[in-house]
């Protein structure tokens, strides 16, 4: 598999969907890819890329963006309230917001920065224990909170459980941004992203069909 590949692929599902070309977002998600490989999907032209750890961004994209300045970085993993700072620094999206404190502590930085990214407000469709946030009834007064706070709520994100049939949560997330008004949909990986699109995906994330399995095996 290559980004052409998956590309393509995305352009197929779209146009199966009745969505327009390029309505959908491809986000290349690269925590613990060798910068080597980074560097070859950056210059076949690709800008938008996801990570999961503020840390591993912070000593990765600096550098990247001296030479790739266009560069729109996605944080898709959990942020911890302490790490709120720098991620608003380094990237133009969050999807991971998942609980009143991290929201608090966003809108304050956010007014003292005098810049936010957009964010997306990760949902536990599936209501696992292990899994982070908000479940589907808690979804819409977390929605209104985030306004309140003057929040750039963009969307709404989920993970389905690796057992179930991931279109039934798809179809939930799209449910309850539909109800409250969000337009941004981050849902769909490497294996079920044409399903995401069919059910109206904007962002979908997918690592190692584009760059290879990972090296860090914890990962």
């Amino acid at each position: 598999m290559s980004l052409q590949d998956i590309s393509d692929r995305i352009a197929k599902a779209e146009s199966a969907a009745g969505r327009a070309a390029g309505s959908v977002q491809l986000i290349a998600v690269s925590k613990v890819q060798p910068n080597d490989r980074v560097e070859a999907v950056l210059q076949q032209g690709h800008r938008c890329f996801g990570e999961n750890r503020v840390q591993e961004a912070a000593g990765k994209w600096p550098a990247f963006r001296e030479s790739f300045p266009d560069v729109d970085l996605h944080l898709i993993g959990p942020l911890q309230t302490n790490k709120a700072r720098q991620a608003i620094e380094l990237c133009d999206a969050i999807h991971s917001v998942d609980r009143p404190k991290l929201a608090k502590a966003l809108a304050r930085l956010a007014q003292e920065m005098g810049r936010c990214p957009d964010l997306f407000i990760q949902v536990n469709t599936g209501e696992e224990d292990q899994k982070a946030g908000v479940l589907p009834e808690d979804a819409e007064s977390f929605i209104n909170e985030c306004r309140a706070l003057d929040l750039p709520v963009r969307g709404l994100m989920c993970i389905p459980p690796v057992d179930e049939e991931p279109a039934l949560h798809f179809a939930l997330l799209a449910k309850l941004a539909e109800r409250n008004g969000l337009d941004g949909l981050s849902m769909g990986m490497s294996s079920d992203f044409e399903s995401a699109i069919a059910l109206g995906a904007t962002h979908v994330r997918v690592g190692s069909a584009i760059f290879g399995a990972r090296v860090n095996p914890l990962e």
